[in-house]
């Protein structure tokens, strides 16, 4: 029997793991990373909402967080993994590190996009008396729509790549099979296939993301 036919039930259902863990995690830190940039860059001294404390706290979180990388952080993060799931291995678990982490960076991401909008653009609106809150979502994040767009698609793949690592720790998905299936077995064709797949499955996410950024810019 040709080893593909074993291989290629446990291949497709890596493929549809990885793009479950990489579609939910991008979702919900997604929202969230948003939600934190906008609150970084609207509480930044001397902003439209000014809080030292408020800024200063989410800054220093985020700054403590980014630098750990990945594969240390799965583990680190394992207690909140277990609380949160009930355990640390399978797709599930590795949704929750991958998200926090992507939580983190996109929220970087949000805010020096927001901190580049030209501040010309921010007063006159608000010398037409729009209310602070409206100048944030209805100016600020509407004038950075575009390179946030290609921020979110610099993290779709960063979120790939981390979805592969969480194959570490049995995370599941394409990591854990080029691992178990590549690695530990010595089959490079298996190990290249999934390199292959990940290298499409990227580059398809940076095609759609160049394209809607292209659109958002031509309005």
């Amino acid at each position: 029997m040709n080893k593909w036919d074993t291989l290629t039930p446990v291949l497709l259902q890596s493929i549809g793991e990885t793009i479950y863990m990489v579609a939910v995690s991008l979702l919900i830190a997604g929202a969230a990373g948003l939600i934190i940039g906008a609150l970084l860059y609207a509480t930044r001294p001397g902003n439209l909402f000014e809080n030292r404390v408020v800024f200063f706290v989410a800054n220093l979180v985020i700054n403590l967080i980014r630098p750990i990388p990945f594969i240390i952080f799965l583990t680190a993060v394992a207690p909140v993994t277990r609380a949160v799931t009930g355990t640390t291995l399978g797709t599930d678990a590795a949704i929750v590190p991958i998200t926090i982490m992507a939580t983190v960076v996109i929220a970087r991401v949000v805010e020096q996009n927001l901190v580049a909008v030209d501040p010309g653009t921010v007063e006159a609106a608000r010398a037409v008396g729009a209310r602070r809150i409206g100048v944030l979502f209805g100016v600020v994040i509407p004038e950075a729509l575009a390179p946030l767009m290609l921020g979110y698609t610099f993290m779709f793949i960063a979120v790939v790549d981390m979805s592969a690592m969480a194959g570490y720790i049995g995370g599941g998905g394409l990591g854990n099979f080029a691992i178990i299936y590549g690695y530990q077995q010595f089959n490079q064709q298996a190990t290249w296939v999934t390199v292959a797949i990940i290298v499409v499955i990227v580059q398809a996410g940076q095609l759609v993301g160049n394209a809607l950024a292209q659109r958002i810019l031509r309005r």
